[in-house]
């Protein structure tokens, strides 16, 4: 009877909020998209929604498991469909030496995981869970073991971009590992479309032959570091894709992950690499687990290389609710299952 009388009284809150989601997206899908992102770190709508067994079902669709097994699992049947993988343990800006140490433990074993499996897959982490926010040095220090293990079974590792206030740490973190620590191509960065600064911050990478994923962005940033519309960030991306793929950047050891499920973006990268006779190979479309499978897919039956990013773990809310800011899609696939439930 308890159970069902908080459910019961989180029912019209829910509601409320579906109600007033769709209305932001009627009038204003920026507000939307910021309302979205601000609930992604909200702390009062992580215990509702994380509280509800229709939001965790709902969020299976995006996130494969809560454990390593169901993670692997996943990683295998794409795979066995054609697919390339990076799996991330769910987690982010930590608040203690402990919690830094726990997730890379985490993320070791899921390198030995891989090994024992001989799964087709990198791995992908944010420093801010490794305790870039508790001290700097100690992200480093446990970074240098995460690619330790990764040399060891000749594997890679993606850092994750994440707000703009620690892009200048998470590149000199990411220099400091590929250049002084000698890791090179073992560890790869991923860069922002939507940041007035990815421009000259690409152009850096190219000098030094990165290797790096190009997303658009899934932070909330103010007007004077990002473009404040949709359209400034498409261009922006096409103009990055472009500068990585070109001949200078490719000549220099340039391997670029082309993340994105907009079908604008992809045939934008289709069109430069059939027209510059770049090869397939020389690149690689990257998509998140859950989102345009069927496009997925098609890029594979035409020979294009596809990746796609796995993520598990039970810090599942702040990477579920992004994923509904990104795309107005996903949130209407929420909102019906809601209704169903």
């Amino acid at each position: 009877m308890k159970n069902n009388k908080k459910t019961f009284t989180l029912v019209p809150l829910l509601l409320t909020l579906l109600i007033s989601f769709g209305l932001l997206y009627k009038f204003g899908e920026r507000w939307l998209h910021l309302l979205l992102l601000y609930l992604s770190q909200a702390d009062w709508a992580r215990q509702i929604v994380s509280s509800l067994p229709m939001a965790k079902r709902v969020a299976n669709r995006f996130v494969a498991g809560e454990d390593l097994d169901s993670a692997m699992a996943t990683a295998q049947q794409l795979n066995n469909d054609g697919l390339l993988v990076t799996l991330d343990f769910l987690g982010e800006s930590v608040s203690s030496q402990a919690d830094a140490i726990a997730a890379t433990n985490e993320i070791l074993r899921l390198l030995d995981r891989i090994e024992a499996t001989a799964v087709d897959a990198n791995v992908s982490v944010k420093l801010s869970q490794l305790g870039l926010k508790v001290d700097p040095q100690l992200a480093l220090d446990n970074m240098r073991q995460i690619l330790t293990r990764a040399k060891q079974y000749n594997n890679k590792i993606r850092i994750d971009m994440e707000e703009s206030a620690v892009t200048d740490q998470t590149l000199n973190i990411y220099r400091t590992l590929r250049d002084l620590d000698g890791f090179g191509h073992r560890v790869g960065i991923v860069i922002q479309s939507y940041l007035y600064r990815s421009e000259e911050d690409v152009q850096k990478l190219i000098n030094e032959g990165a290797w790096v994923r190009l997303c658009k962005g899934a932070y909330a940033e103010p007007a004077e570091v990002a473009f404040p519309d949709k359209k400034h960030v498409d261009v922006n991306y096409v103009k990055l894709t472009q500068m990585m793929l070109d001949d200078p950047a490719r000549a220099n050891g340039v391997y670029l992950g082309v993340a994105t499920h907009d079908e604008k973006m992809i045939q934008a990268t289709l069109d430069f690499v059939t027209s510059n006779y770049i090869a397939p190979e020389s690149f690689e479309f990257q998509m998140l687990y859950g989102i345009r499978r069927e496009l997925q897919d098609r890029l594979v039956e035409k020979g294009y290389r596809m990746r796609v990013y796995v993520p598990y773990g039970t810090a599942w809310y702040p990477y579920f609710v992004r994923r509904l800011a990104e795309r107005p899609a996903n949130l209407w696939f929420f909102i019906s299952n809601f209704i169903k439930s």
